[in-house]
C-alpha cells in the first residue's frame, strides 16, 4: 500500500528560507552554546507559552505568566491561568517525546488540555471547524476519519526525508487541517512543530516563534486559509519559514542587545540593594535618568528579562504603585 505523501510544491522562495534560516541557526547555536542559561531559556519558554495561548484569546501577560509560574497569585479568570500551568508542563515535558509517536502526541494533548475539556488525550468524537471572528474558515474532516488520517501524517512524519525545516511546517498545516482535537488544535499545531524542530537543532526548542505568529496572527490565518484553497501546503510553508527567520533574526538582536546593556544591567541592581523596592522613578532618580524611554529599555526590561529584578505586584504590571526589587535565584 503506498505511503501518504503531503502534497507539496517547492518554490524558490522556499528553497532561499531553509538556507537563510540554517546559515542563522548555525550562528546562533554558536552563540549561545554557553549564553544559554537556565534564567534564558525560561524567559524564553515564558514568551513562547504567552504568545501561544494569546493566539487562542488568553488575556494573561509576560509578567503573569511569570508570576503563574512563580506560584503567585494572580488576578485573571482560572481557566486562562490552568492554560498557563498546562502549557508550561507540556513544553517542559518535549524533550522525553518522539514526534512520529501517536501516544506521545496524545500524551501533550492530555497535558496542554487538561482540567479544560473533558476529552484532553482523545481525538474527537464530532465535527469541528476553525472560526475566525464568527467567519468559518475551515471545515475539518469528519471525526470517523480522524484516527486514520493521523496515523498516516504521524507516519510520514517518522519516514519523511524532507528537511525538517520543511517537514515541521508541512506537519503544522496537515494536523490544523485534519484538527484532531475537540480543542487545543493551534497550540498544539505550534507545540509539536517546536519539538519536531528541536529534535533537528537543540537551540529550536527555546525559540519564541510564536510571539511572531501572535503578532502577525491575521496572515497565520490568511496562509491557512490559502493552503486549503490551493489543496497543498505551500503558502503556509512559506509563511512559517518566514516567521522563523523573523524569530531568528530578533533573538540575534536579542543577543546583541544583551551584551550592550550589561553595563546598564549592572548599574541597576547596584541601585537596588537586596531586600529592597522602589518604584521605577526612584530608580531612575538614583541612576541620575531623566529620559524614561531609555531607562525602560536599556535598564529595566533587560534585567526583568534575564530574571534578576521582580515586579511586586506582577498582577497589575502597569500599576501606578509598582515597585521593583531583586530577585531571589
Amino acid at each position: 500500500m503506498k505511503r501518504y505523501q503531503p502534497p507539496l510544491t517547492l518554490t524558490p522562495q522556499m528553497l532561499a528560507l531553509v538556507a537563510e534560516i540554517s546559515e542563522q541557526v548555525g550562528r546562533l547555536t554558536a552563540q549561545r552554546s554557553e549564553a544559554l542559561t537556565p534564567q534564558l531559556r525560561r524567559g524564553n519558554r515564558i514568551r513562547t507559552i504567552q504568545a501561544s495561548l494569546a493566539i487562542e484569546n488568553n488575556t494573561l501577560s509576560v509578567e503573569q505568566v511569570t508570576a503563574v509560574l512563580d506560584g503567585k497569585r494572580v488576578l485573571g479568570l482560572p481557566r486562562e491561568i490552568q492554560e498557563v500551568r498546562n502549557a508550561f508542563a507540556a513544553y517542559d515535558a518535549m524533550p522525553g517525546w518522539q514526534q512520529q509517536r501517536q501516544a506521545d502526541l496524545l500524551a501533550a494533548h492530555a497535558l496542554l488540555m487538561q482540567g479544560l475539556i473533558d476529552d484532553a488525550g482523545r481525538y474527537r468524537q464530532g465535527g469541528v471547524g476553525i472560526y475566525r471572528e464568527g467567519r468559518l474558515l475551515h471545515m475539518a474532516p469528519p471525526a470517523s476519519r480522524v484516527a486514520s488520517l493521523m496515523r498516516d501524517l504521524l507516519r510520514w512524519l517518522g519516514a519523511s526525508d524532507w528537511h525538517p525545516l520543511i517537514a515541521s511546517c508541512v506537519f503544522h498545516y496537515e494536523f490544523e487541517f485534519i484538527h484532531p482535537f475537540a480543542d487545543g488544535n493551534g497550540r498544539m499545531g505550534r507545540l509539536w512543530q517546536t519539538l519536531i524542530l528541536s529534535q533537528w537543532r537543540p537551540v529550536l526548542a527555546y525559540l519564541p516563534v510564536e510571539t511572531v505568529i501572535r503578532d502577525q496572527q491575521e496572515s497565520y490565518y490568511t496562509a491557512l486559509a490559502a493552503a486549503d484553497q490551493a489543496a497543498e501546503a505551500t503558502p503556509f510553508v512559506e509563511f512559517m519559514l518566514a516567521a522563523l527567520r523573523q524569530a531568528l533574526q530578533e533573538a540575534g538582536q536579542s543577543d546583541q542587545v544583551n551584551e550592550q546593556v550589561t553595563d546598564q544591567v549592572v548599574r541597576l541592581l547596584q541601585a537596588l540593594p537586596p531586600g529592597v523596592a522602589l518604584k521605577s522613578s526612584e530608580l531612575m532618580q538614583r541612576l541620575g535618568l531623566s529620559h524614561r524611554p531609555t531607562f525602560t529599555q536599556n535598564y529595566l526590561k533587560p534585567a526583568l528579562a534575564a530574571g534578576l529584578i521582580e515586579m511586586t505586584d506582577p498582577a497589575s504590571p502597569r500599576s501606578p504603585v509598582q515597585q521593583y526589587r531583586r530577585k531571589s535565584l
